[in-house]
């Protein structure tokens, strides 16, 4: 039987085979729009054969069509999101994945056989759906099991395989595309198919990991959640300090949420205007995490991936060369998720989005600067272009090592325990609003301003630090307990929440030394593995 940090490696292992699918899914479609079979089949526009050097090639002459396909799949998220929330608080996380598999599955079969645009329209959705219970359920899932000190580090390595699943889908398109000169089936086909593998691995092997302790004492097993604790933090044994240190502050808490219980305020609706949840602040946590998730989008990182491949070509590199460039891109952003992992959690969430939005805002003014001179000056295409290129690259490391990443912990931290899976689809909600609405504004604001679109993203990145500062408190080493504490206040600002959280300790002895006791006990027990 596993236990501790072997337990914890296999928790992380079987949770980043969700977070790769993620990742590969979001990836696929730009190989599968660029295919001239696909373009053909769903009557995308024209492909021609443009020499032994390229192959076949497409060229979309229906753009609105094309971005529907594509924005679609993420009003399938939204449903997901609504749905796994709600199962996932109500049947437990890891029944959730394995409902989030099946929803993904049935999309991921329909897609790759599609012969049409409604019968692939209908796949996307259900595919969607699948995505958006697995992308509220697997973070919740993550940081119920993990320890407050490196809870942020585990959601940030399983992201690296987020990227890793995007890294693999731009190269398998990318090697797909020499088969039959790029002309045949199999290269749209096959990289749909292909995401059913890490599905079928996902369902088979979440039922061998362990249930979130934290849903199974909200569910009134206590004894479940005792034995799994014990396995977690105390080598197999529940009588381990860190064990019952943690057991005593989520028992505590969930005393503190019962006292102002309300029958009726587990719904969507009465979480977003915070109706039947007094003094736990439950609508301003949904607005947070909604924000942030939107936020993650209007920084940047969309942008990049769609003007990328044009600053590529405007340096003067040939097609194939731009995508090799771009894969190139996506190899760095997976490379630079890995600096999260090691500093996510020791320099906090809060100074990670603010040298985050330094950084990218910084790339994004300079790569709008050099790509106007790029156009202006073509005698100079070389210099301006590699220095534009550059700053995308630069861009894109600072993304995967900040915002990437952050987006995806807090909304799964914030919420109290009664409704942590259905807090977190608001986070999904967030995103999947910030992702369709760039899908279709995007394309519009560089034909309309061109390179000066990323100027707009890079001021957003600034704007972005007074909101992050104001706003967002830390949670990195704290405990989901005492992270719940913090709302208990009903100024939205973060100084307010800090001040009020000593209060409450100040107040309550038996409640801070049950928070000081799971701390401490957790540290222990780290030093010791």
């Amino acid at each position: 039987m596993l236990v501790g940090s072997r337990l914890m490696a296999a928790i992380t292992g079987v949770a980043g085979l969700s977070i790769f699918f993620f990742g590969y899914d979001q990836g696929m479609m730009a190989g599968v729009n660029i295919s001239p079979h696909y373009v053909r089949t769903m009557d995308l526009g024209t492909t021609q054969y443009s020499g032994p050097t390229e192959g076949w090639t497409s060229t979309i002459t229906a753009p609105s069509k094309e971005g529907g396909i594509v924005s679609i799949y993420y009003f399938g998220t939204l449903l997901g999101a609504l749905l796994g929330g709600t199962f996932g608080d109500r049947f437990g996380r890891v029944n959730a994945i394995l409902f989030g598999c099946a929803w993904a599955l049935l999309g991921a079969a329909l897609q790759c056989s599609a012969q049409n645009v409604p019968w692939l329209l209908c796949a996307r959705i259900i595919n969607g759906c699948g995505t958006g219970i697995l992308n509220v359920i697997v973070p919740v899932w993550s940081s119920e099991v993990a320890h407050h000190t490196s809870r942020g580090a585990m959601i940030a390595l399983e992201f690296t395989l987020n990227i890793f699943g995007v890294v693999v889908a731009y190269w398998l398109s990318f090697g797909l595309s020499f088969i039959d000169e790029g002309n045949s089936a199999i290269r749209w086909r096959f990289p749909i198919a292909f995401q059913i593998i890490p599905l079928i691995g996902l369902a088979a092997t979440v039922k061998l990991m362990p249930e979130s302790p934290r849903w199974l004492i909200k569910a009134g097993r206590m004894e479940e959640a005792k034995v799994i604790l014990g396995r977690l933090r105390g080598e197999g044994d529940f009588e381990h300090p860190a064990a019952q240190g943690e057991y005593n502050e989520i028992m505590k808490v969930v005393e503190l949420e019962k006292r102002s219980a309300h029958t009726k305020r587990n719904t969507y609706l009465h979480m977003f205007f915070g109706w039947g949840w007094g003094e736990l602040q439950v609508a301003r946590r949904v607005q947070l995490s909604i924000w942030i998730q939107i936020l993650q989008e209007w920084v940047g990182i969309a942008a990049v991936t769609m003007w990328a491949p044009t600053i590529f070509r405007l340096a003067g590199y040939s097609t194939r060369k731009s995508q090799w460039m771009s894969g190139l891109n996506n190899i760095t952003y997976m490379l630079s998720t890995l600096l999260a992992v090691f500093t996510i959690d020791k320099w906090g969430r809060r100074f990670t989005l603010f040298w985050g939005c330094v950084g990218q805002g910084l790339a994004m003014f300079l790569a709008g600067a050099f790509s106007r001179l790029l156009v202006q000056q073509p005698a100079n295409a070389a210099g301006f272009g590699g220095a534009a290129a550059f700053f995308i690259f630069l861009y894109t490391a600072v993304f995967g090592a900040t915002w990437l990443t952050v987006p995806w912990v807090l909304p799964a931290e914030y919420f109290p325990m009664e409704v942590r899976a259905q807090g977190n689809a608001w986070g999904v909600i967030g995103w999947s609003i910030g992702n369709g609405w760039l899908t279709l504004v995007n394309p519009i604001m560089f034909d309309a301003i061109s390179e000066n679109t990323l100027h707009i993203f890079g001021a957003v990145n600034i704007l972005s630090i007074p909101v992050v500062w104001a706003f967002y408190p830390e949670t990195s080493n704290r405990t989901l307990e005492e992270i719940n504490l913090l709302f208990l206040t009903k100024s939205p600002f973060v100084w307010d929440a800090e001040r009020n959280l000593a209060r409450l300790k100040a107040e309550d002895p038996e409640l801070a030394h049950a928070v000081h006791a799971a701390k401490r006990a957790c540290m222990d027990g780290d030093r010791k593995v």
